[in-house]
């Protein structure tokens, strides 16, 4: 839990002086609260405000004792409670509002964030006098609520941008002016907010807004499309106390890294500070959407620079009627296929964002997108649920495009996930979860991934058909853990959480790999195409070249090996095969065996070494949580070339015995 204290720089005592605790709920520990600290550092700048206040950061996250949260902030007995929320705290923020103003009736409360702005009618359903919604940026409302909630005659009327009930009338004042210079706003990194406490994660803003008008999004929806920025001064100097105060990791919270020039200056200048003082270590960003160029020339500078090992790419659909509903342009498709070319060439991971059902996507043109995109050898596609949120033109436009939602069950979260519309129904939906979790299995887990591209290439059977009629075949089978996990999820919305992918892939890819082989072994040989010898040998193949995600001892599947000779472990952690010259030759074309060999001419027989030593896998940690593995799994997945195994032509001399 982070407890930041300010004493007012007037110097009066905590009696003469209006409390105020900033309460911020993140999903992890740890990470610095900048939305808080915009509040606070602009009501330090504030004279009057200033001297007639004390201010207080608490920050826990989402996952802490709510008991003892709710004891911490009742002790504080604060004049002024200032909560930031958003959909993944939202029912944890409600409890505490309830209990807190029970055991601190004469305290005041407000709401701001996008879960509530503009939704106080909701919010103060019980039509409280102490509690109030921002409905906008919350700098400039938060500070003259303060000075008016100090006044022996406020007249909160005044301050621009609130909800509040008064007399029985729930009252919303003119919303307040947009902060177009954002240097008005005081640094908390520079003023001193943040100081003397030990963040893990920091967040940095260089600008506000997104040019972009996405109805699922609240960003550019809210801001207008106008994008407005903080001068490069000041971030460089904002950058240098994230690197000099030893923060671990940094989010750039800007809605399009990549979208200014400057960009790839301020990025070389947080690699360089990190090569000076050791920090940040990794660096995560939501990439610019249209500058796939100097998108991957930023990704290329992070990853030289050792603090990035993947760049995210969010098409969100490939459906050109969808991308018209939703009122976004994707990248062009020959833009995306030599992106993902250069990045492959530079050895770059990356990958692909979907959303599942956005309007206007129908399963087939689900289906055929992610055909699409394995055909553009993606490295890896994550589907998320769409999400209904408040203050995006979705949320307004749900009846025109029949959003039917379901609550996801959770007592912190109000996430609302899309489970129809027009175009989908229900059990359409779930298909479409069903063909993704095929396909994250088979392609982005690698495990039937040489095999799908042979189908697909010789005409045999598209990705999407296969995805499909693995997805029949594992909806089928009962028996096994991985495949009731599935199920689980899908009737417990726990596709929303994030950390799925993770946990699919701590099993398949290490705890429940046998089980699964078995589960794959069971699929392919009862289809029409297993006649095919090129098919049994890209399977067989699949079954040793499958990454391993852990640091771990390879070995060899249970399986009767009939198409490839599998002579030993070259070493602990790889094997030796041999194979087929046309199998070599279709790891060549799939761009699996090493690139030395590329012009190697290959006749009868090629032995091969897969080599599934990296040396950024982590030991599996088997006295850790689930959860605790999943997330360095979640992390893997979204970097996947990194475990990939490196395949080359093995000297003959060193083939051992057959085993």
């Amino acid at each position: 839990m982070l407890i930041n204290n300010f004493a007012n720089r007037a110097g009066n005592s905590d009696q003469e002086c209006k409390r105020v605790v900033l309460v911020e709920i993140p999903t992890y520990e740890n990470i610095l609260p900048l939305a808080s600290g915009y509040i606070q550092a602009c009501a330090q700048a504030d004279d009057e405000v200033a001297a007639a206040h004390t201010f207080e950061i608490l920050s826990s996250p989402v996952t802490a004792d709510r008991d003892k949260l709710l004891e911490e902030l009742a002790g504080k007995a604060a004049d002024v409670y200032t909560f930031s929320c958003y959909i993944w705290n939202m029912k944890l923020v409600r409890w505490l509002l309830t209990e807190l103003r029970q055991r601190q009736p004469h305290a005041h409360y407000l709401l701001g964030g996008p879960q509530v702005m503009n939704h106080a009618a909701t919010y103060l359903a019980d039509e409280p006098e102490n509690v109030y919604v921002c409905n906008g940026e919350g700098e400039r409302t938060s500070v003259e609520l303060f000075r008016q909630l100090n006044d022996p005659a406020p007249d909160l009327r005044r301050v621009p941008g609130l909800s509040f009930w008064s007399g029985g009338e729930l009252v919303t004042t003119e919303p307040a002016l947009r902060i177009n210079n954002l240097m008005e706003i005081p640094s908390p990194f520079l003023t001193g907010v943040f100081d003397g406490y030990e963040f893990s994660m920091g967040i940095l803003e260089t600008n506000r807004g997104c040019p972009f008008r996405c109805t699922f999004c609240y960003w550019g929806a809210h801001t207008n499309s106008k994008v407005v920025k903080f001068e490069e001064e000041r971030i460089r100097q904002e950058l240098d106390w994230i690197s000099d105060n030893g923060l671990s990791g940094l989010f750039i919270a800007d809605a399009n890294w990549g979208q200014s020039p400057r960009d790839v200056e301020m990025t070389e200048h947080i690699v360089k500070r990190s090569k000076e003082a050791g920090y940040p270590l990794v660096v995560y960003m939501a990439a610019a959407k249209n500058r796939p160029e100097r998108m991957a020339q930023i990704t290329e500078i992070f990853v030289r620079g050792g603090l990035m090992v993947t760049q995210p790419i969010s098409l969100q659909t490939l459906s050109s009627h969808s991308l018209e509903l939703v009122d976004r342009a994707n990248i062009r498709e020959e833009t995306y296929v030599e992106l993902q070319r250069t990045l492959r060439e530079k050895q770059i991971s990356s990958y692909v964002e979907l959303i599942w059902p956005l309007p206007g996507e129908t399963l087939e043109s689900f289906k055929d997108g992610l055909t699409q995109l394995c055909r553009s050898y993606a490295d890896t596609v994550i589907v998320y649920p769409q999400l209904l949120l408040n203050n995006t033109p979705m949320y307004e436009q749900r009846e025109i495009y029949g959003l039917t939602t379901e609550s996801v069950p959770s007592d912190v979260s109000e996430a609302e996930v899309v489970v129809a519309t027009n175009w989908v129904s229900k059990e359409a939906c779930r298909e479409g979860y069903w063909l993704y979790n095929a396909m994250h299995t088979v392609y982005n887990m690698r495990g039937l991934f040489l095999l799908s591209g042979y189908l697909d290439a010789a005409g045999i059977t598209s990705y999407g058909d296969l995805f499909g009629s693995v997805a029949r075949y594992f909806q089928r089978r009962s028996d096994s853990e991985v495949l009731q996990l599935f199920t689980k999820s899908l009737a417990n919305l726990t596709n929303y959480d994030v950390l799925l992918s993770g946990k699919i892939g701590h099993m398949i890819l290490s705890t429940h790999r046998e089980e699964f082989d078995a589960v794959l072994t069971d699929y392919v040989t009862a289809q029409e195409w297993w006649s095919d010898p090129m098919a049994r040998q890209a399977f067989e193949m699949d079954l040793i070249a499958r990454p391993y995600i852990y640091r771990e001892a390879v070995r060899v599947p249970d399986y009767d090996f009939t198409e490839i000779t599998v002579h030993g472990l070259g070493d602990a952690e790889s094997f030796i095969v041999e194979v087929p010259a046309e199998l070599a030759g279709l790891l060549r074309e799939r761009e699996i065996l090493d690139a030395a060999a590329q012009g190697e001419a290959l006749s009868g027989s090629v032995t091969l070494r897969v080599n599934h030593h990296a040396r950024q896998k982590m030991p599996y940690m088997p006295q850790r949580s689930l959860e605790h593995n999943a997330n360095y799994c979640h992390g893997t997945v979204l970097r996947f070339r990194e475990i990939l195994p490196f395949v080359e032509v093995h000297s003959p001399h060193a083939v051992q015995a057959p085993v």
